[in-house]
């Protein structure tokens, strides 16, 4: 099983064509909506003690998808992102820990000028080299956060009863790491 520990200190970064940035929420309680970003970039700084590592992650939530252009347009008004008054996501790690087998990477998320701290449990998956010799890793990441704590309030009763939209966002990373020179 591939560990944190066969990743080679030095600086990495993501490799936004190989990785992917999204999200699922709750909608009329029934069903879940799923989107994702297309624009995001971050870097991982691996020194000799593994879990002393550094995250730094921007999103940009204009790049938004979720394959209906009226719901995209909506999430990136006041309503949810308010992407023109706030053009930058940002999540910087505060710390990697040991779960067993698994690892929980914990940080700082910040979203509509609110920043809160989060838990994203990770998984490695490995090492690896490219077809060009460039050295790769990989990782998967879920975390939940809620939306209201980051301003997102907007919301609509059901005649039967509930919400439109749930207020827990399950956030989910697939990420492949180049190291830099």
């Amino acid at each position: 099983m591939p560990a944190p520990t066969d990743l080679a200190p030095g600086t990495w970064a993501i490799d936004p064509a190989h990785s992917s940035v999204g999200f699922s929420v709750k909608h009329l309680m029934i069903s879940k909506v799923r989107g994702s970003f297309a624009s995001f970039s971050g870097t991982v700084v691996v020194p000799e003690d593994r879990f002393a590592s550094t995250v730094s992650v921007t999103i940009d939530p204009t790049s938004v998808s979720t394959g209906d252009s009226n719901r995209d347009a909506h999430l990136k008004n006041g309503d949810f992102f308010d992407a023109e008054s706030f053009p930058e996501w940002k999540f910087t790690s505060t710390a990697i820990k040991a779960v067993g087998s698994d690892y929980v990477l914990v940080g700082d998320l910040t979203l509509r000028g609110v920043t809160k701290p989060i838990e994203l449990a990770v998984e490695f998956e490995g090492v690896n080299k490219d077809l060009y010799g460039n050295t790769k890793a990989g990782f998967t990441a879920e975390g939940d956060v809620n939306r209201k704590e980051f301003g997102m309030e907007y919301n609509a009763a059901l005649e039967t009863g509930g919400v439109v939209i749930g207020d827990k966002v399950k956030l989910s990373l697939d990420i492949q790491l180049a190291k830099t020179a």
